[in-house]
């Protein structure tokens, strides 16, 4: 069973910083890409944020690039999303999942950018 199991979320200002994590099982990690997605309170779609390949070419949605980090950890099986300068905007529900492929979604981690 794959299992995409996020964490790391919380409230936060304008400006701060967050890093989330995203520990994975039941499939082979270090062959598949990976991906940070987020929703929108009233969104039914996942936007993907930022992309991760096995031998971590990466590649970020414009809402994103300059400000999140992705990267990931082979031997652990975690990928993980560090947010700087974060702003309102990016208020939301963030989910790991491979791409193109996707399995079952998680629970997801909260992020809530606010003052």
């Amino acid at each position: 069973q794959v299992r995409f199991v996020e964490a790391g979320g919380g409230l936060v200002q304008p400006g701060g910083s967050l890093t989330l994590s995203c520990t994975v099982s039941g499939i082979t990690f270090g062959i598949n890409n990976l991906a940070w997605y987020r929703r929108t309170s009233g969104e039914e779609e996942r936007e993907q944020l930022a992309l991760i390949t096995p031998d971590s070419f990466t590649r970020y949605g414009d809402s994103t690039k300059g400000r999140f980090t992705i990267f990931r950890d082979n031997v652990k099986n975690i990928a993980y999303l560090r947010m700087n300068n974060l702003q309102p905007d990016d208020t939301g529900d963030y989910y790991c999942n491979g791409a193109p492929k996707t399995w079952a979604w998680g629970q997801g981690t909260q992020v809530t950018v606010s003052l």
